[in-house]
């Protein structure tokens, strides 16, 4: 999953479990049934995970482009500076 799908699948989450916790808060409210709204909220938080978890096509849009390892070893990773001397703490 790349970064955009990473976003993708968190605005996905947050729009489904608004939509179905405003569906199952109403159901519940017009039918009197407590019962009835954990349920289809339950349904709605499966239904979710099954949407946004899952590293499906669609969240790899934009893969990232990686530096092959000939190119890599042309440009080597620079190496922190140590000094020779270290100063004395003051107190």
């Amino acid at each position: 999953m790349d970064w955009q799908g990473q976003k993708l699948a968190e605005q996905l989450m947050q729009i489904l479990l608004l939509a179905f916790a405003v569906v199952a808060f109403a159901t519940g409210y017009i039918s009197g049934s407590f019962q009835m709204m954990v349920l289809i909220y339950a349904v709605g938080v499966v239904l979710t995970t099954l949407v946004t978890v899952p590293n499906w096509p669609f969240f790899n849009r934009h893969p990232l482009k990686w530096l092959d390892p000939s190119e890599a070893e042309k440009h080597p990773k620079p190496q922190e500076a140590v000094s020779a001397k270290k100063k004395p703490a003051k107190k």
